[in-house]
């Protein structure tokens, strides 16, 4: 495919300034109207070693307000994001509604240069290409505007570059050994990177390829790439302002159609129907348990540490449900400079501007720690959607984006576990009731938490279809039975040390079978 592309075109002193005349202008209205809109924007510059990433960057956004956008490099790897999923640093630094981010090179490194050093097994290749492609998706479908610009020389050209800048005390630190290699091995690594470029270029988020010998064309063709595909999603956003507003304006909204009638009824009578909340045990076997498990738990933490694996623990359930006590249980013997308990209110306004999933990413732990959500991303798919927060295309599209993201923590090496601490409507009435009398415990309940039983059947509805769309083999939900507040915590930490404690025998496994 690249070897296609034209790399003899070049632009003369006057066609570019013309364009620049042209394009600059526009492109400094588009950025005004995009932070009107609210729309966020990633700008990528990748391709090959000395195409002139740097210099094409700093010649686009002279043309921007710098208040509004962030340039960012990614050159080696630190080692904070060596111990972090390898979309982590890219999910943090997605920029809020209305901001550019710049990347000088992005989250394609795994399967570009740590493919090319061999650092990126087969299996692992596979899932990388998924995850930045579910990863572009998130994104998009929320609204952002993904623009990436692969930068294309020759073998030649790249030689000829290397050689010059290593020529000035300067520049040569910008030359290493890796990228050599590179050139020495130019063909293979082409390859690496054409099949990148097919597998990953897609109508949501394509790549345009820059013939970057003449970086006066170069740059003129980026200026007119990134200005066209700005105004392109100004209109397309006005468009969608449009049609909501007919739909406003639109008569009563029609009836659900039996299709989707039938689709709901299947999921008021779902797993929660089936849970015996019966379950008990006695406050003796319970102190003997506990002890057991604790003890068991802060050895596993140790392991854990020592190994790296990092861990992810998110906890649902019903108001009263008992999650703050199932997770003060479980984290009382832990060494708590090794885990983070993540409670969940509502977004604040910095969450709010960005993607709903950026504020957990943020939060995720690093190899050998372990980060217990109090209530977690799937607010999308009951709260978000039964207060109406979101809206039912948002709200469809989580489940998906969701088993994604939790997918790819699990390809990082994390263990995911996720509970729903159920009880049943009656002993919910009951533990609010004591809270009440409790001057201790008032706190606890809200005025909201009350309105929330009037849409008991709502969200029982609700959390019958997330538990099934969403408990996978990678990050599977357990239902605990609740209404025994001893067998309830005894479950959730049994759960956790028998999934850590398998963790840990499959990574020691593999260490031995490396050495």
């Amino acid at each position: 495919m690249l070897e296609k592309i034209d790399l003899s075109r070049k632009a003369e002193k006057e066609v570019y300034r013309q364009a620049r005349d042209t394009y600059g202008p526009r492109l400094g209205l588009a950025q005004r109207k995009l932070k009107e809109a609210g729309i966020p924007v990633l700008i990528l510059f990748d391709g090959m070693d000395a195409a002139g990433k740097g210099t094409q960057i700093n010649r686009l956004i002279q043309f921007l307000d710098p208040r509004g956008f962030d340039v960012y490099a990614s050159s080696r790897v630190t080692e904070e994001e060596a111990m972090r999923p390898f979309l982590w640093k890219f999910w943090t630094l997605t920029p809020e509604n209305g901001r550019i981010a710049v990347f000088d090179r992005s989250w394609y490194r795994k399967v570009r240069e740590d493919r090319f050093e061999g650092r990126t097994a087969k299996k692992e290749l596979s899932e990388a290409f998924r995850d930045i492609c579910s990863f572009e998706k998130q994104l998009t479908d929320s609204g952002a505007v993904i623009i990436k610009l692969f930068l294309y020389i020759s073998r030649e050209e790249q030689k000829k570059r290397f050689k010059k800048l290593e020529e000035s005390g300067e520049t040569a630190w910008r030359v290493t050994k890796e990228d050599w290699k590179r050139n020495e091995e130019y063909d293979r690594y082409l390859k690496i990177n054409e099949e990148m470029l097919e597998r990953t270029d897609t109508e949501y988020s394509p790549w345009t390829i820059i013939e970057a010998t003449d970086k006066s064309y170069g740059a003129m063709k980026i200026l007119k790439t990134v200005t066209e595909t700005l105004e392109d999603a100004l209109e397309k956003r006005a468009q969608e302002k449009r049609l909501e507003e007919e739909k406003k304006k639109a008569a009563e909204k029609p009836l659900q159609s039996v299709e989707n009638q039938a689709e709901n009824s299947r999921y008021q009578n779902g797993v929660l129907s089936g849970i015996d909340l019966s379950k008990t045990m006695t406050r003796e076997a319970y102190k003997k348990e506990i002890d057991r498990l604790q003890k068991k738990l802060e050895l596993l933490h140790s392991e854990l540490y020592r190994l790296r694996i990092p861990v992810v623990l998110g906890f649902e359930g019903w108001d009263a449900g008992g999650k703050g006590g199932a997770i003060r249980r479980l984290t009382s013997h832990l060494d708590p400079r090794g885990y983070q308990v993540c409670p969940t209110a509502s977004p604040s306004s910095t969450e709010k501007a960005h993607h709903y999933l950026w504020r957990f990413w943020t939060r995720f732990p690093k190899d050998g720690h372990m980060a217990v959500f109090d209530r977690t991303w799937y607010g999308r798919v009951m709260v978000e959607r039964i207060e109406g927060f979101c809206t039912e295309e948002e709200w469809h599209r989580a489940y998906q984006e969701i088993n994604d993201m939790e997918a790819h923590l699990v390809h990082s090496g994390a263990v995911v576990l996720k509970f729903w601490l159920h009880i049943d409507k009656d002993e919910q009435e009951r533990r609010f009731n004591d809270r009440m009398k409790n001057p201790e415990k008032q706190w606890k309940i809200t005025d909201e938490d009350w309105r929330n039983r009037e849409k008991w059947d709502q969200y029982e509805e609700a959390v019958n279809e997330m538990l099934e769309k969403t408990s996978t083999e990678d990050a599977p939900w357990i239902v605990v039975e609740g209404n025994s507040k001893y067998y309830a915590r005894i479950k959730v930490m049994e759960t956790v040390a028998d999934a850590l404690e398998k963790k840990i025998k499959e990574v020691e496994k593999a260490k031995k079978k490396h050495e």
